[in-house]
């Protein structure tokens, strides 16, 4: 069986990996957007299809049997461009959408739905550590009266202003690590996407732990596609025929 995995994550590289190893023909393609990116099992295919008609075209002549959208649950277009090419060409979807967090028992969460409303939540002089990577970046740090500690895994080509601190590092992240950074930084908000995942939830802890504000935003809607919420569980899915 010949499969198009949409990649980028470690969930991505782990089923190439396994379906590489049940001896599939796997095609792993990246957006190109990190330098140095952890390379999956199985052939490569990097840089962007050109929107729908261009991952039409590369199904169709690349002769895919089933595509899978392993991208970042934020990862947007491609996953709304997945739902519609796989439907122009009858292509099976699986969808691997790892569970969103939850606030702790006791804890509240203030949920929003985009990056202007989590910067338009954030109070005066607030001491911010952001977690939401390079898109909307210019949004929050039009709040010039709060301070900014923008952690991400490769620094932004826009200059930071004066209110703002760069923390280049990748996951996963320790609890430790959690804490010192936010009583380093008086921390008193976190701003993150509803990512998932084991390697970046060790902040939502010590936010707890510290009393630290959580601002959520919350995941984008797709389209229909059969949705999973595990490697294990897509690969069962790709062998059972229930796509």
């Amino acid at each position: 069986m010949k499969i198009l995995i949409l990649g980028g994550t470690t969930e991505a590289r782990q089923l190439a990996e396994r379906l590489v190893a049940l001896g599939h023909d796997v095609v792993t393609s990246l957006a190109g957007r990190t330098q140095d990116p952890i390379l999956p099992k199985g052939k490569l295919r990097m840089g962007p299809f050109g929107g729908i008609p261009g991952l039409s075209a590369y199904l169709r002549a690349a002769g895919i049997d089933q595509l899978v959208d392993a991208t970042h649950p934020f990862a947007g277009q491609i996953s709304i461009n997945a739902v519609a090419a796989a439907q122009a060409n009858g292509v099976p979807l699986v969808r691997v959408m790892r569970p969103a967090w939850e606030p702790a028992p006791g804890q509240q969460w203030l949920i929003v739905g985009s990056a202007r409303e989590a910067a338009d939540a954030l109070p005066h002089y607030a001491k911010v550590l952001l977690t939401t990577g390079h898109a909307g970046l210019d949004i929050f740090l039009e709040r010039q009266e709060c301070q900014f500690f923008i952690r991400v895994i490769e620094a932004p080509e826009m200059p930071l202003p004066r209110h703002a601190e760069l923390i280049v590092s990748r996951p996963p992240y320790l609890f430790a690590d959690e804490i010192a950074l936010m009583r380093r930084h008086g921390i008193t908000h976190l701003v993150s996407k509803n990512s998932g995942g084991t390697q970046a939830a060790a902040k939502l802890e010590a936010a707890r732990q510290l009393d630290v504000r959580v601002v959520m935003i919350e995941r984008p809607i797709y389209g229909p596609a059969h949705e999973v919420d595990s490697v294990e569980a897509a690969v069962a899915a790709l062998h059972d025929g229930s796509t």
